[in-house]
């Protein structure tokens, strides 16, 4: 059985069971689509569980040419449609600086994700930026600012990548 994790702590650099996670995301989006009467198409759950594949960000043609190879959604607006989806109903996010999209990690619940970019593999964790969420919402407010939408993406290196370099 997989050890507990600390809410916070970033999934895409540790270990864990892959394919568990992957079978557990998808079938808590087609619960939560069921439940909420969202269209969970053949090509949008594909398009999640491209996501869901690998712990990176991946681009939208990227994805578009995975779909393509297996016959769902020929063009780009589809890729794009089935992202967009994703995105809306916070199973996956934009990580703008690598102009890509990963899955959400913490489906479903009120959060704003802090990504952690490893600069040498593109590999993404996904954390939650609990308390950087509230001092900015406050100090927004101070001021008369209402916050839409917060970014939080920290740039560095992964453990394996920088053993890898010691080695």
């Amino acid at each position: 059985m997989e050890p507990q994790r600390h809410p916070t702590e970033p999934v895409g650099f540790a270990r864990h069971d892959h394919s568990h996670c992957v079978e557990d995301a998808l079938a808590a989006a087609e619960a939560r689509c069921l439940y909420e009467g969202l269209r969970f198409t053949p090509v949008r759950r594909r398009a999640l569980e491209i996501l869901l594949e690998r712990h990176r960000a991946m681009g939208a043609y990227e994805v578009l040419e995975r779909l393509q190879a297996e016959g769902l959604g020929a063009q780009p607006p589809a890729a794009y449609r089935a992202l967009d989806f994703l995105v809306a109903n916070g199973f996956a996010h934009r990580v703008e600086r690598l102009n890509a999209f990963v899955a959400c990690n913490h489906p479903g619940e009120d959060h704003i994700p802090a990504f952690l970019i490893c600069r040498s593999c593109n590999r993404v964790a996904e954390t939650v930026a609990l308390p950087a969420r509230a001092q900015l919402v406050s100090a927004a407010a101070a001021s008369g600012f209402e916050v839409e939408r917060v970014l939080v993406e920290a740039e560095g290196r992964c453990a394996a990548c920088r053993q890898s370099d010691s080695e």
